[in-house]
């Protein structure tokens, strides 16, 4: 029983992430800043002009090369953060 909860808490948990994930690759800004904890109006709006001048972002931690964007608010939102479409 405990094993069947656990695996069924584990199953929620990750459909809830799948949810609320936000591809920074596509989304607007309106989406990044509604999906992203800690990155507001601006910081989301940097984040499409940097894509739109250089391109999709590679990796997770190529955030860190948009003003405003540390890693600590890359490790915070890690799990919600997408590269690629569904």
């Amino acid at each position: 029983m405990n094993k069947l909860l656990l695996t069924a808490i584990t199953a929620l948990s990750l459909f809830s992430q799948s949810l609320f994930a936000v591809n920074i690759n596509t989304a607007d800004a309106s989406a990044i800043a509604q999906e992203l904890n800690g990155v507001g109006t601006k910081k989301a709006q940097a984040i499409v002009n940097y894509r739109e001048t250089n391109g999709r972002f590679k990796t997770v931690e190529s955030l860190t090369q948009v003003k405003g964007i540390g890693l600590k608010t890359v490790e915070k939102n890690r799990e919600v953060i997408e590269l690629t479409g569904k």
